[in-house]
Order: C-alpha cells, then sequence, then structure tokens
C-alpha cells in the first residue's frame, strides 16, 4: 500500500517553515562589498571572510572585500546571511495517550524556547487525547500501526511517510509500540524517547505508567524520576541523555509519585529538545552522549 493512506488527517494549514533563498547570485563579475571589522563577529563557511584588506576568493566565484565604515549587517544582507543562522528542525512526535508530554513541546516551539516545529503526530490510537489536541492545532495525525481489522501499514511505509514530512528528529512522547527496526535504521540517533523511571532501573517490555511508579515504591527505591534516552531495537535500552531526580515518600502512592514524575517530564524534555534542535548534543568517544550548555560552551550536562 502506498504511504499516502497512513494519513488519517492532513490540514492544509499545517506550518511548513522553509529557507529563503539567496538574493541574487554571486557570479564570475567580481563584486566590492565593504565590512566595518568592529563589528565582524563571525566566519563565514563558504567563502573565508578574514580581517584587514582582504580578497575573499572562491574557485567558480570572485569576492572583493575591502574592509571600511558599512555596517557589517548590509553586507550579511547580500550575502543572504539568514541562510547562515541555525535552521528550524522538523519534529515527529509519537504518542498513545493524552499526549502531555506532546502539548508540552509543541506549545514551547510556539513560543520560541524549542527551535523546531511539530510538523507531524503518529499514534496507535486515532482516538487518543494527544491526537485529537493534533487535530485541533492543525498538525497532520499518522495511524501506525493500524487496526487488526484495517488493512496492515508497513513500516517502510511509516519511513516513507516520515521522509515527505522532511522529519529532522522523532520524538517519543508515551508512545507504547516498539519503534519498527526499519525507522531505528534510517533515524540513527535522532529517535527520544521518555520514560517514568532512572534508566536502567524499571525499564523494558511492559514497564509503563503507573506499573513503573507501583514498581519503584514496592522496591523501596528512595528517589525516582524521568529518563531521556535515544531509541534502539530493543525496549527502553538506547544510551540515556538525560534524568531528573524526584524524592519517593515514605507513604507514597503511584499516583502521588506519577504527578511529581510528570512535572519534571514536562520540564525535562522541553530542554532537552531544545539542545537537539540547537545542535547542542555531543558523543563522547565511549558512546555516550552529552548536552552542552547554552550559557557556557564548556560546560555538559
Amino acid at each position: 500500500m502506498g504511504a499516502q493512506c497512513l494519513l488519517t488527517r492532513l490540514s492544509t494549514n499545517a506550518y511548513v517553515p522553509s529557507l529563503k533563498d539567496f538574493k541574487g547570485s554571486l557570479s564570475d563579475t567580481s563584486i566590492t562589498c565593504f565590512l566595518q571589522p568592529t563589528k565582524l563577529n563571525f566566519v563565514a563557511s563558504n567563502p573565508t571572510c578574514c580581517l584587514g584588506s582582504c580578497r575573499i576568493r572562491n574557485c567558480r566565484r570572485q569576492l572583493v572585500c575591502a574592509v571600511s565604515s558599512q555596517k557589517v549587517e548590509d553586507f550579511l544582507a547580500d550575502l543572504g546571511h539568514d541562510n547562515l543562522k541555525p535552521s528550524r528542525k522538523r519534529l515527529a512526535v509519537f504518542v498513545s495517550g493524552g499526549g502531555s508530554n506532546f502539548k508540552a513541546i509543541h506549545a514551547a516551539t510556539c513560543s520560541g524556547t524549542i527551535l523546531g516545529d511539530v510538523v507531524v503526530l503518529v499514534t496507535n490510537k486515532g482516538s487518543c487525547g494527544g491526537a485529537a489536541y493534533a487535530k485541533e492545532n492543525g498538525i497532520p495525525v499518522v495511524l501506525f500501526p493500524r487496526a487488526k481489522e484495517e488493512q496492515q501499514s508497513l513500516p517502510n511505509d511509516l519511513v516513507t511517510t516520515l521522509r515527505e514530512f522532511k522529519v529532522d528528529f522523532i520524538l517519543l512522547a508515551g508512545y507504547l509500540k516498539l519503534i519498527p527496526v526499519e525507522l531505528v535504521q534510517h533515524y540513527p540517533k535522532r529517535i527520544l524517547n521518555i520514560h517514568p523511571s532512572l534508566l536502567p532501573a524499571f525499564g523494558g517490555k511492559g514497564y509503563y505508567g503507573q506499573k513503573v511508579h507501583r514498581a519503584v515504591i514496592a522496591s523501596g527505591a528512595r528517589y525516582s524520576g524521568p529518563t531521556i534516552h535515544y531509541v534502539d531495537e530493543e525496549y527502553d535500552t538506547g544510551r540515556i541523555l538525560a534524568q531528573r531526580t524526584v524524592p519517593v515518600h515514605a507513604f507514597d502512592t503511584p499516583e502521588k509519585l506519577a504527578a511529581r514524575v510528570l512535572h519534571e517530564e514536562h520540564q525535562l524534555y522541553v530542554d532537552v529538545v531544545a539542545a537537539l534542535c540547537e545542535d547542542r548534543i555531543i558523543w563522547r568517544d565511549d558512546g555516550v552522549p552529552l548536552i552542552q550548555s547554552k550559557e557556557d560552551p564548556h560546560h555538559y550536562n
């Protein structure tokens, strides 16, 4: 079956970001422009720019550049500097229930906290709260996998659909199905999941929702909290990216513990996705992912 049949609703009002084209092109004719050295605080990657009387050359095009009093902003506009800014990332969110983390992420994209846009929602339950919220906000909804009585959808169909949406990152937010191997292979190190315990404890198949919190309380653990990790071919075994802790009280209930953990989930997921969209995730030589601080590039979480 074609990938298009996966779509259960595609809103024509869905926002699709695009990059501006360069204003004109650099021809073989030399162009003279002037820079103010005190305001030049970037290094262009193509062509290479330096201070002082200089010539900027490309193997195909020439640009003669002399230092003067013209504002750098004018020079950047001539070069189409908007293309040097970080681009907004295109996000797919997977949910199976109410989608409170999905709603927090979407709100953060709308407010500018996250440099990205939710361009599609994937769910295995078309009537869930997350799907309803997506439809209300003009976000296309994809049903995967489809109900048994309907024509089955294949993993490659889902991959094709996400490629059509030009998805950069996939965020699992309470999606209760195992992610197909085909999707993991097509989006290496680009799929995140949030789990309501401090992995690797209380994770794996069957550990979700209240089951996790009941198990934490029964174990006598003094702390719990959410974990965000990369997704591999198994349940909850991918590399851990971020965690936060909450106390487990002496006479806690699963409901009370779940509420405290969920509060931290919303904040943590937004912070991590913001770092992801700003390319602030780095990988240690031993394969451990770290988050670079926005305020201090030499500090990692």
